[in-house]
């Protein structure tokens, strides 16, 4: 494990330019009266890069290359990292208000625990945040020395022990009626969009197959619009300008449109319960264990999307990130758990999601009181009728059956 203590810089200048005080009334997502906030565990998606190899797809798949960018492949953008920073000033006034960190100061040692992937994306997402958060502090984010000796965002198959075979049969077993046939049907609008901004014929034809001791795997026309999707979305993200967001061929509304395939995605290789239950257990043992004691106040938690769609798979919890589709995952984006308490002494748990919008991050806003990131609580099946609020000790029972037991 190597430990980075990112060197530090003045976090004033930044709240001031949010327009954010250290104290008053909270406007971000309402919370339930008379409820104490005690601990907050979160999970956020790494922030804007560019696509994972370049090109973004293979030769013939496009008519035209796909703009070049400055950043390596894979990595953080500069833009990417200050979009970020937004957050965590943010983040850094609600926390306060919350009372889970000080109005002046560092917080105490050991109130702040941080992890980070063995991606150099993951690490510098959490560096950026951390040292916002916590701006002339010393923060250790703790990660692997490298992405190879990962075994908590991408637990090893010996670990998971998952079945390729089960794994499939798990996903099939989500099929609408016409199987997989149906999916490509139901996103055949979605696919015209697709296909008139990459300029040639879409192959829609896709596949689902098992692999040995992993998830399903994704192959053809899903794929290639989850893929090509999110590079147009990072495209706009970065904030190109327009004329080089898909070529000059894709306006927002298309942007909107062709993420639907990224979801897909995540539903059929990701989500499925067997999967999740796997693929989710070293990040959600490192929740439960944050919201029933163990850590500081505030765990953060920097990844990937595939980890927070397992983790959503993992609690059957569904969400909508400002103006993503249900179930997409925003870069910088968020599931977070809350622990609170009652007036009556009573502990409740509180999942919640929190994400810029699309042209918060392109434009990279200013996140104020009057102007936040999208940020509502979401409902854990299993917890019962009261809304949004989770017994602790219900939701640490579910949680830890599962770990111990997951489905079959």
């Amino acid at each position: 494990m190597t430990n980075y203590t990112p060197h530090l810089r003045p976090i004033g200048a930044m709240l001031a330019a949010a327009g954010l005080a250290l104290s008053g009334p909270a406007r971000s997502a309402p919370e339930q009266p008379q409820m104490t906030v005690e601990r907050v565990v979160m999970l956020m998606r790494h922030g804007v890069r560019p696509s994972t190899k370049f090109p973004a797809t293979p030769a013939g798949t496009t008519r035209d290359a796909w703009p070049s960018w400055s950043t390596e492949a894979g990595d953080l953008t500069p833009h990417g990292a200050e979009g970020i920073r937004r957050l965590a000033a943010y983040d850094r006034d609600l926390l306060t208000r919350q009372g889970l960190l000080p109005a002046t100061g560092c917080a105490d040692g050991g109130a702040i625990s941080a992890w980070a992937s063995g991606s150099s994306r993951a690490i510098k997402t959490g560096l950026a945040f951390v040292e916002t958060l916590q701006a002339g502090c010393k923060v250790t984010l703790d990660h692997p020395a490298n992405e190879d000796e990962e075994d908590q965002f991408h637990p090893d198959s010996a670990a998971t022990a998952l079945d390729g075979d089960r794994a499939l049969a798990a996903s099939q077993a989500q099929f609408p009626s016409g199987g997989l046939e149906g999916v490509i049907a139901a996103r055949k609008g979605d696919f015209a969009t697709l296909q008139r901004i990459v300029g040639v014929p879409v192959d829609t034809a896709s596949t689902l197959k098992a692999t040995p001791g992993d998830k399903p795997d994704l192959k053809g026309g899903l794929s290639f619009g989850s893929t090509a999707g999110q590079t147009i979305l990072l495209q706009y993200l970065e904030g190109m300008p327009m004329e080089q967001v898909g070529w000059g061929r894709a306006s927002k509304a298309d942007i909107r449109a062709i993420l639907r395939f990224h979801p897909v995605k995540f539903q059929y290789e990701t989500r499925p319960a067997y999967v999740a239950q796997r693929l989710a257990a070293p990040i959600v043992t490192r929740i439960v264990d944050a919201l029933s004691g163990t850590g500081g106040r505030l765990t953060l938690l920097f990844g990937h999307d595939t980890n927070i769609a397992a983790l959503g798979g993992f609690y059957d919890m569904h969400w909508t990130m400002a103006d993503y589709p249900r179930d997409d995952i925003a870069p910088g984006g968020a599931i977070g758990f809350e622990l609170v308490r009652d007036r009556a002494g009573r502990r409740f748990v509180r999942a919640f999601q929190q994400a810029q919008s699309m042209d918060q991050l392109r434009a990279l806003s200013p996140l104020t009181r009057a102007a936040p990131p999208s940020r509502s609580y979401l409902q854990i099946p299993g917890c019962g009728s009261r809304k949004a609020l989770c017994d602790l000790a219900t939701f640490e029972k579910i949680t830890r059956e599962r770990l111990a037991k997951p489905t079959d």
